[in-house]
């Protein structure tokens, strides 16, 4: 009995090996299956090379408008363009690629139904739990199409002012004067004041004694301000003193004015009251002198 048990599990092993060597053998000379698994290569190389020729042809339109853009008679930020035209163009290269995804899979064998669905409810819970990702994400991209601001631009955006370091799809990063960095979600830009934009109006208010004549005052204002156009290139014209602002029993206010670029208003309302104190300092110096002689 034992031996006839022993010669049976030698024959069920001989049996399995058998099966197993005639599967394998059946299966490398299955025609069909290596047939549809060589189309099936064929058609993914096609997907792969129809996705590249497609995405290269949508970056030569991009590249195309971008150029007729900047021969174009509208003054329009370059930067813009070029931000503009890259977003575009990873989302032509995102999108051309799931879609060469989900044909290679179909063709492998999957079910591409189940995974449609499951990515629309996979992205459905994605927007529902970052909101704020895509309210940051979306303002940032207009942003840059409307070219609100740019980098190098001094605004300012509820209580933070500075000038624009780096403007990303996410967030704005700003640097103040005093070297602060903020980092704004775009979300949180409801309002901008752009100081770079057009020109400025620098006002300098300044308050003599009515002891002191006007006409005096006036024209060593305008000498002083003359010098101050000389010596100091950034400012375009002479500030003008335009006179009087306001009067009263003691003293009377003396108004001076200059366009200037937005972003050096403030240094220039400080080079305006400093030449003015020079040359009052001067004009003083001269009448001791006078005085004493």
């Amino acid at each position: 009995m034992l031996k006839a048990t022993e010669s049976d599990i030698v024959m069920d092993a001989a049996k399995t090996v058998n099966s197993w060597r005639d599967n394998i053998w059946n299966w490398f000379t299955d025609m069909d299956m290596w047939s549809k698994f060589f189309m099936a290569g064929i058609k993914i190389i096609i997907f792969f090379l129809l996705t590249r020729l497609f995405v290269k042809l949508i970056y030569r339109v991009i590249d195309r408008s971008l150029q007729k853009r900047e021969k174009s008679r509208l003054q329009m930020n370059p930067r813009r363009l070029v931000t503009v035209a890259e977003l575009l163009k990873n989302i032509t290269s995102i999108t051309s690629n799931f879609i060469m995804v989900m044909l290679v899979l179909g063709e492998l064998g999957f079910e591409l139904a189940p995974l449609l669905a499951g990515a629309g409810v996979l992205g459905l819970a994605i927007g529902f739990g970052a909101q704020s990702l895509v309210k940051d994400v979306i303002t940032g991209f207009f942003i840059i199409l409307e070219d609100q601001f740019a980098v190098g631009d001094v605004i300012q955006t509820g209580n933070l002012k500075g000038t624009v370091e780096i403007i990303g799809l996410r967030s704005t990063r700003l640097v103040s004067w005093t070297g602060e960095v903020h980092i704004v979600p775009n979300g949180m830009i409801t309002n901008v004041t752009n100081f770079s934009v057009g020109t400025a109006l620098a006002v300098v208010d300044l308050t003599f004694s009515n002891s002191r004549k006007l006409e005096e005052s006036i024209d060593l204002l305008k000498r002083a301000m003359e010098r101050l156009k000389e010596n100091e290139e950034q400012i375009p014209q002479v500030p003008s003193v335009l006179g009087i602002q306001s009067l009263s029993a003691s003293d009377y206010v003396v108004r001076i004015a200059v366009e200037c670029p937005p972003a050096i208003r403030a240094d220039v309302e400080r080079q305006i009251q400093t030449y003015a104190k020079e040359a009052l300092e001067a004009a003083e110096t001269a009448l001791r002198q006078a005085g004493e002689i």
